[in-house]
């Protein structure tokens, strides 16, 4: 089972967590979330951290990269890669399943397609020095265009420098799995329909006052509001700028729009050569029977 990994993916709402943990209970494993939000203590409704979700015939299923990280810190990729090898070779060295699971792209294909990363230095006086450079400067700084895995990259200053930062290091971050990837199938209007009901049933839990929470800790509204989705706009409804109907609509089109773009991530892995088992509903005994094969080498 060395170098073996499971990897449940799928746009939000499709519900690949109680499929992983599914899955671990049955195969013996332990999870390993693949969610950028989900790294932060306090963010829970909003990025959906049911951690309710993890007991499986009564049983708690270990899950590992949640609530690792306070909001204020700075969480980048190279960290994520880092602890997610640190995660896995615990996981395997006790004789377990390590079963990825999560929606957030880059960090699956960080580990799937091994991107090849260099840790940046993300110290204050570093961003100091590179925040007086114009856009163009540090345009001209990037490493390789490569690092740009995502056009969002120079969407935005903050996004130039994470970049440029990233690219900075020496010492490269590589790490070879062997991976059988299932993903969450649902059509385009059933994934709507259950995106604004999960909302509304969030919004109804608490969500609000979650963000309320967060503020009241010091976490600043601008932070909040560069977490996207549901932290922005809920920041700009608490802030006043946005009242609760105009709020709603605006983050249940952006959480839409959202799903859109994750997959358009994976098909993109796809024609990349990653092989995705499609699952419809995520269907249990189809993905028990895709994790079997890949165990005993078949596929």
């Amino acid at each position: 089972m060395h170098n073996k990994l499971i990897a449940v993916v799928g746009p939000t709402a499709t519900g690949k967590t109680s499929l992983g943990v599914h899955l671990a209970n049955l195969f013996d494993g332990e999870i390993i979330s693949a969610d950028s939000r989900q790294v932060y203590r306090g963010m829970d409704l909003g990025t959906g951290k049911d951690l309710g979700e993890y007991i499986a015939e009564g049983k708690n299923i270990k899950y590992h990269l949640i609530d690792i990280a306070d909001p204020s810190d700075e969480f980048n990729l190279f960290r994520y890669k880092k602890l997610f090898i640190e995660s896995f070779t615990h996981i395997t060295s006790a004789g377990k399943l390590p079963v990825m699971v999560g929606g957030t792209g880059l960090y699956i294909s960080s580990v799937i397609q091994d991107y090849q990363l260099k840790e940046g230095d993300f110290s204050q006086a570093n961003l100091d020095r590179l925040n007086k450079l114009s856009d163009e400067e540090l345009i001209s700084l990037l490493p390789d265009q490569k690092i740009l895995h995502n056009k969002n990259d120079l969407a935005s200053r903050e996004r130039i420098i994470k970049a440029v930062i990233s690219g900075s290091g020496s010492s490269v971050l590589s790490f070879k799995v062997k991976s059988c990837v299932i993903g969450v199938h649902y059509e385009r209007e059933e994934i709507r329909k259950r995106i604004t009901s999960r909302l509304i049933q969030r919004l109804d839990s608490g969500m609000i006052e979650e963000v309320k929470a967060l503020i009241d800790k010091g976490i600043s509204p601008q932070k909040l509001i560069s977490f996207g989705l549901e932290y922005k706009y809920i920041t700009l409804h608490l802030t006043g700028l946005l009242n609760f109907n105009d709020m709603f609509q605006k983050l249940n089109t952006s959480i839409h729009a959202f799903a859109k773009r994750q997959m358009t991530w994976f098909r993109k892995m796809e024609k990349e050569g990653v092989k995705i088992h499609w699952v419809d509903k995520g269907d249990r005994k189809q993905s028990e029977q895709i994790v079997k094969k890949f165990l005993q080498n078949e596929i």
